[in-house]
């Protein structure tokens, strides 16, 4: 109860904890016994940032203590901060398992910029992929672009091509893959509907 923060509230009954600390007095009685290896089930998911934060501590220390411990999330960023192994579930299929490391490893060739740019339009994209061939154009939203070049590349043509098209650029940065970039790539599934899918879960 100390280490769960809920030693001066232990004499309140369940019924009265907030989902936070529900959740976390059923995580310290599913831990109470020192399991080798423990099931968590979205622990995180639904409940405050303090309380998550609190929750993704403790997984870390239990695992670094010796505990093996097998996680289902929806967050990405969550699997790819606690996780060594992760595995990709689609339509209750395994569709990949492997380490962060190994995962990441193809995706992390590439060289993605992100170009932030005075009300950008979709036929500028054409006369760039004609300027630049081989270059790859995405477009996020009416200000900003991802250009994927086959290689390593300076910026400075790019930054030289919007001025030419009368088109001031605000920031130009480079864009490091995430696990989320190599899940979507694996599967198939956008973003959008990943999304869709924490909305619903949280209801």
């Amino acid at each position: 109860m100390e280490e769960f923060g809920l030693a001066d509230t232990g004499k309140r009954p369940f019924k009265a904890y907030s989902k936070g600390m529900k959740r976390k007095l059923t995580i310290a009685a599913g831990i109470i016994h020192a399991p080798t290896i423990l099931f968590l089930d979205e622990p995180t998911t639904g409940i405050d940032v303090e309380s998550a934060r609190q929750i993704r501590k403790l997984v870390k220390n239990l695992n670094d203590g010796g505990t093996t411990i097998f996680l289902t999330t929806h967050y990405i960023e969550e699997a790819e901060r606690l996780c060594s192994r992760v595995g990709f579930i689609v339509d209750g299929k395994v569709v990949r398992i492997d380490s962060i490391g190994n995962l990441m490893k193809d995706y992390k060739k590439e060289y993605v910029i992100e170009f932030t740019l005075e009300n950008h339009d979709l036929s500028l994209n054409e006369t760039m992929i004609q300027a630049f061939p081989g270059v790859k154009v995405e477009q996020i939203n009416n200000q900003k672009i991802r250009v994927i070049p086959q290689e390593k590349t300076a910026l400075a043509p790019f930054i030289k091509f919007f001025e030419d098209s009368h088109k001031s650029v605000y920031e130009a940065r480079i864009i490091r893959p995430t696990l989320e970039d190599v899940f979507v790539k694996i599967t198939g599934i956008e973003i959008a509907k990943m999304k869709k899918e924490k909305e619903d879960k949280k209801k």
